[in-house]
């Protein structure tokens, strides 16, 4: 049995494999909002527009090297791929991390 907890703090339990994954995606993708996926030039775009903006970037050279980004603007995420590194404004602040999961 999995018992999830939702960000409200409700509670859920689910019995059985197919309904308790069914559970654990559908949590996700509450707990994750709304992410939109976007070409690397509106996601620059999208980081220009904001005064102060917070990047989550990872690298990764798994067969051929690729870049992620994530920002958040106006309540959305907004997530990008790139097989180059992008450049920001200076006044972007940047995390680095070794994984980024997006569901579905």
């Amino acid at each position: 049995m999995i018992e999830i907890i939702s960000s409200r703090q409700t509670r859920c339990e689910y019995g059985g494999g197919a309904a308790a994954a069914q559970a654990i995606i559908a949590e996700a993708n509450k707990a994750s909002g709304a992410i939109v996926r976007v070409e690397p030039d509106a996601f620059c775009s999208t980081v220009d527009r904001c005064e102060k903006p917070l990047i989550i970037a990872r690298e990764s050279r798994f067969i051929k090297t690729s870049y992620q980004y994530l920002t958040s603007y106006r309540g959305f995420i907004f997530f990008t791929r790139s097989s180059e590194p992008l450049l920001f404004k200076s006044t972007a602040e940047m995390v680095k991390t070794t994984r980024i999961w997006i569901p579905g």
